[in-house]
C-alpha cells in the first residue's frame, strides 16, 4: 500500500461523504462533478501516477491502494461513508467491493459493471444479491443513446423532457437558414406563430446560454426548446429533413461499436469496419446481421473501398480520440462530395470522445454529434444522488449544457418574486450562465419569462453550463 499523501480534505458532516474506488477516467471526471457539487470525496486507487496527477488536481482525500485492500478502506473511515462508486477497471472488484461496502454500513452502492449478464431482471445474480444499488454500464449508456438519436427520423439530437411534452432540439444554422444573422429578440417577432425559445449556441469552442441581443450565426449549433406538439414547425424552421437513417457504418469494434450494430442490425443496413483482423472474425460470427469489415478506418482508401460514400451515417467508437474526429472529418467529406444542396445535411457523423476537451473541437471539425462515456455515467449518477432534488440532468452533446428537471422548494430563492423581480445579487452571477425555460402550472407546461413567478413545488426545466449545476440546485432548493 502506498504511503498517503498529506493533502487532506475535511470530511463536511452536512454534505454527503463519497467514496471512490479507482481514478481512471470515469472515477476522475466523477470526483471533479461531486466536488463542484459540494459533496466529500475520498478516493482510493492503486496506480502512483493517477494518485500524484489527482493529488495535485483534485481537493479531495487521496488514498494509494488497492480496492480490495481492508487497510485503505480503513484509513478512508469507510464506515463514516453514505455512497460508494466503484469504478475500477475490473468488474469483479467493483462487485465484490460492493459487498464489503455493505460490511462497512455504508448504505448505498453503485458499480461500474461493463458485462450485461449482471443487474437486470433475468440475470442469475441481481443487485440485491450483489449489494449493489445501482449498476452503471457506460458502453451500454452509450450505444442506446446513439441508437435512440439514430432512431428519430431527422438523425438530429431530439431530447425528451417534462415526460416528453417537452423537447429540446439541436440544429446546425447553415448559410440559407431563416435564422442566420438574426437575434434572438427578432427571431420572436418575427416566428411567433409557436412559442419556442433559443437556449444555447455552441460557437466555436464556446458555449453560449444566451441574451435576446444574442445574434446567431451561419455555422452555430443551437439548442430550441419547444412543445412537442410544434416541433414539427420547429424542424421544418430550422431546415431539418425527417429522414430513417437506412445505411449506417460503423468504426471500431469493441464494446460500444459492437453492441449498437446488435441493437440496430435487425432494423437497418450496418455495416461495421474493425482494424484487427482477429476482432473482426470474432465478429463475424456474433453479429450475423452485420456486414463486418476488416480495414483501417482512419485510411481513406479503407472507407471508399467499404462503401462509405453511400452510407448516410457514420459512427467512429473506436478506442481512440484522435481516430475517431479525422475519421468523422474525412467520412463527412467523402459522403457530401457527390452530394447537392439539401441533402448534404442529411449526410450525419456521430463521434465517441473520451477527452472532454476534445469534444468541442470534434463538434467543429465534422461531426454533427459527439459523445462521452464518462459524461452519460456521470450524469446518470449525479441523478441518482440527488434524486431528492433533481428529477434528471442531461447533458446535450456537443455544448458546455446540462438540462436540468428538477422542483422548487419551499423557501427557496427561485420562488421569493418574479423572475424578472429577483434580487440581482441572486441572479446576477447567472447571467449568461443559467436559463429557466419552461415551467409546470396548472396541468401544463409554459415558456418561463420575466413576468413567470415560480412558486414553491413548480416542476421546472433549466438550461445551464456544465460548471454551474450547483448554483441551479442553491437556487431551486431551501
Amino acid at each position: 500500500m502506498f504511503n498517503t499523501l498529506k493533502k487532506f480534505k475535511k470530511i463536511n458532516e452536512e454534505s454527503k461523504n463519497i467514496l471512490i474506488l479507482g481514478l481512471g477516467g470515469i472515477g476522475y471526471h466523477l470526483a471533479e462533478r461531486l466536488l463542484a457539487e459540494d459533496y466529500s470525496v475520498t478516493a482510493i486507487e492503486f496506480d502512483p501516477d493517477l494518485v500524484r496527477s489527482a493529488d495535485d488536481n483534485l481537493d479531495a482525500r487521496i488514498i494509494g491502494g488497492g480496492a480490495m485492500n481492508i487497510s485503505c478502506w480503513q484509513e478512508a473511515r469507510a464506515d463514516q461513508m453514505d455512497y460508494l462508486i466503484a469504478v475500477t477497471d475490473n468488474d469483479a472488484v467493483n462487485m465484490m467491493t460492493c459487498m464489503i461496502a455493505d460490511k462497512f454500513g455504508i448504505e448505498r452502492k453503485i458499480a461500474r459493471v461493463r458485462s450485461l449478464d449482471f443487474g437486470h431482471d433475468k440475470a442469475l445474480l441481481q443487485g440485491e444479491d450483489l449489494k449493489i444499488d445501482l449498476f452503471i454500464h457506460p458502453e451500454e449508456l452509450a450505444a442506446q443513446e446513439i441508437s435512440r438519436l439514430l432512431k428519430r427520423t431527422s438523425g438530429d439530437e431530439i431530447l425528451d423532457i417534462a415526460l416528453g411534452q417537452m423537447q429540446v432540439l439541436a440544429a446546425r444554422i447553415y448559410d440559407e437558414s431563416p435564422l442566420a444573422h438574426k437575434n434572438l429578440i427578432e427571431i420572436a417577432k418575427t416566428y411567433n406563430e409557436f412559442p419556442f425559445r433559443v437556449v444555447a449556441i455552441s460557437r466555436g469552442i464556446t458555449t453560449i446560454i444566451p441574451g435576446g441581443h444574442h445574434e446567431i450565426l451561419p455555422h452555430d449549433q443551437i439548442l430550441i426548446m419547444a412543445n412537442k406538439d410544434d416541433l414539427p414547425h420547429l424542424m421544418e424552421l430550422t431546415g431539418i429533413h425527417q429522414q430513417r437513417r437506412h445505411r449506417i457504418m460503423i468504426l471500431g469494434g469493441g464494446l460500444v461499436g459492437a453492441r449498437l450494430a446488435e441493437l440496430l442490425g435487425k432494423e437497418v443496413q450496418v455495416r461495421l469496419l474493425e482494424k484487427n483482423e482477429q476482432r473482426a472474425t470474432e465478429l463475424s460470427s456474433i453479429l450475423p446481421h452485420t456486414e463486418i469489415l476488416h480495414g483501417d478506418g482512419s485510411d481513406k482508401h479503407a472507407l471508399e473501398e467499404a462503401g462509405l460514400p453511400d452510407m448516410d451515417t457514420f459512427i467512429a467508437t473506436s478506442g481512440q480520440n484522435e481516430t475517431n474526429i479525422m475519421s468523422c472529418l474525412l467520412a463527412k467529406q467523402l459522403m457530401e462530395q457527390d452530394t447537392e444542396g439539401t441533402q448534404r445535411n442529411l449526410k450525419k457523423t456521430i463521434c465517441m470522445v473520451d477527452n472532454k476537451d476534445y469534444m468541442v473541437l470534434a463538434s467543429t471539425s465534422g461531426s454533427d454529434i459527439v459523445l462521452n462515456k464518462k459524461i452519460l455515467a456521470g450524469n446518470e449518477i449525479l441523478t441518482y444522488l440527488s434524486r431528492n432534488e433533481l428529477l434528471s440532468v442531461m447533458h446535450m452533446h456537443g455544448f458546455d449544457a446540462e438540462v436540468v428537471d428538477l422542483i422548487a422548494a419551499q423557501g427557496s430563492p427561485v420562488t421569493r418574486k418574479a423572475l424578472a423581480e429577483l434580487d440581482d445579487s441572486l441572479t446576477g452571477p447567472l447571467t449568461g450562465h443559467v436559463i429557466i425555460g419552461s415551467v409546470f402550472r396548472d396541468g401544463a407546461w409554459a415558456t418561463a419569462v420575466g413576468s413567470t413567478h415560480i412558486e414553491e413545488g413548480n416542476r421546472a426545466i433549466v438550461i445551464c453550463n456544465s460548471d454551474y449545476l450547483k448554483e441551479v440546485r442553491k437556487l431551486f432548493s431551501a
